[in-house]
Order: structure tokens, then sequence, then C-alpha cells
């Protein structure tokens, strides 16, 4: 299958693009050059690069995205122009071309409020209705919006809600690994098994981290989150008392996994211990702990 990755010279589209060429034709489309991600290097509002990169094309797995981080910095209007508009033209560019999929590559973010309870920590799935609050949650929800709104018999549409995935201080990011972070080796994966999925004409799955509590644990993550870990996440207390690293005190949410893992034969691998590994290998993708944690 030929597949278009926009967004392919971030992080998530790098390792989408690492993933998808083991079985696929990747074509990529980024504003940054990138020697083994990009072939066509422009901006996703860009209808005429869209219909050449897009010809032939079987899919496109749809990354590009102003993110939390430029919220503040680039204007509002930028904003929307790119994650609403050039979610729009991607839209337009894949009928036109005949193509008959689209992976739309969202976040857990977009549940703003929703994510934040009084007293206990909140569980997230699909059913959870989103109550965004910045202008990058809203974008992504509006680009959400306008591809279920394309999604008929022609024109299949699978979303992927990926929770939190980028470098952190280690002691952070493992912790989040269990609970509202994910690794981008399995965002990939999870993208690359939506990519096969058959079905309805529009599909949402929220992707993150194997997580081992279960919803009787949400009053005690909110009181007492070190006693719930020893119970549920032996592996982990045992590995952060080696290294001297304090466990946080409250757990404020749980992303869960559990349709994707069901419906898309999907599952994530890089848990805690990738974190460590990669930590104790140097690798950039992990910050180090930081002393006021340690």
């Amino acid at each position: 299958m030929r597949v278009v990755v926009t967004g392919s010279a971030g992080r998530v589209g790098r390792a989408i693009v690492a993933c998808l060429v083991r079985e696929h034709e990747v074509i990529g489309i980024d504003r940054l050059s990138s020697p083994t991600a990009v072939q066509h290097v422009g901006d996703v509002g860009d209808r005429a690069l869209l219909a050449a990169a897009f010809a032939g094309a079987h899919a496109v797995v749809h990354v590009a995205a102003l993110h939390a981080p430029h919220v503040g910095v680039v204007p509002d209007a930028e904003i929307e122009r790119v994650n609403v508009e050039g979610t729009r033209a991607v839209i337009s560019a894949a009928r036109a071309a005949g193509i008959r999929t689209i992976v739309f590559t969202s976040t857990t973010a977009l549940y703003g409020k929703a994510a934040h309870a009084s007293g206990r920590a909140t569980w997230i799935d699909e059913d959870v209705a989103p109550q965004p609050v910045t202008i990058y949650h809203r974008t992504k929800l509006a680009a959400e919006k306008l591809l279920r709104g394309a999604a008929d018999d022609s024109l299949q549409v699978r979303i992927l809600r990926m929770s939190r995935c980028f470098p952190e201080p280690a002691d952070v990011m493992g912790v989040y690994r269990i609970h509202r972070g994910i690794d981008a080796r399995d965002v990939a994966t999870a993208h690359a098994a939506a990519l096969e999925y058959r079905g309805d004409p529009h599909h949402t799955w929220v992707v993150s981290g194997h997580s081992p509590f279960d919803v009787s644990d949400l009053q005690a993550l909110a009181e007492d989150a070190p006693a719930v870990l020893r119970v549920r996440a032996p592996e982990l207390v045992a590995a952060y008392q080696a290294r001297g690293w304090v466990l946080p005190a409250a757990i404020d949410r749980v992303y869960v996994s559990a349709r994707a893992i069901r419906e898309l034969a999907w599952r994530p691998r890089h848990g805690f211990e990738a974190v460590l590994a990669m930590l104790d290998h140097g690798s950039a993708e992990v910050l180090a702990p930081s002393r006021a944690r340690r």
C-alpha cells in the first residue's frame, strides 16, 4: 500500500514512517526536509503539494499539526489555519485522489477539563466528552469533527487520540507510562493497525501506555497513589526505590486503551522499563530525573 504521512519529520511522524516502511511504500510531507522521512517539503495547506504527494496513494496518515508548546507563541489564527484548515485541505485532496483511508493523529489533551475530577482520579476513555480549554484542544477537536463529517463508504476515517509523548524527566515519564503517557513506537504501531482496520466509516480510539489500574482504584489514586502503586505496579515501585526516586503522592487521571487493544489487536509494549532503559543508554528521548524528585 502507498501511504502518505503528513508531518513526517516530527518525532511522532518519524516513528510512524519507520514503522510503516516495513510493509508499505511511504511518502512523507513536512515543512522541514529529512533525507529519510520527507519526499515533499512544504505546508500541509498547500493544495498543489498535496495533490502531487497524494497521486496514486491508497491512504493518508495525517500527523502534521501545531501543538501545545505553540500556544501563546504562535498566533491562534495560525494554529487554526494549520490544524483545522490544513485538515480540510487534506480531506479535499484525499477525495480528489481517490484515497480510501485517513488515519488522524489526535490527542488526549482535548479532554481538557474532563480530565480533572474533584477528589478522585478520572477514568478517560472514548465515551468521555471532551471539554477543550486551549486553542490547541479546540482545533484538534474541530479537525476530528471535519474528518467524521467526511467519512462515508468511500472514505474511511480512523482517529487515534494519543496520550503524552515527548521527552520528560525519567521519574515523571516512567509513572506517566502507566496512566497518561505512551512511547512513540507504540503510537506508530497503533497507526499501522488503524490503517488495516475495516468497519464503520469512522472510528475513534484512545491510545496510551499499558495501565495496571482499575476503576475501583480511582479514589485511592487521588488520596494515596504510592499505596495503589505498591499493589498494582510493584516492579515500578521497586525500580524507583532502587534509584532513590520519589513516587507521586497522587495520580489524577488514567487514559484507557481497552477499546484500541480489543478492536485493533494492538498492544503498547514500551512501558516504564523502556523509559529506564533509554535513560541508562543516554537516549535524548528521556531527560535526567529532577533533583527535587530524588
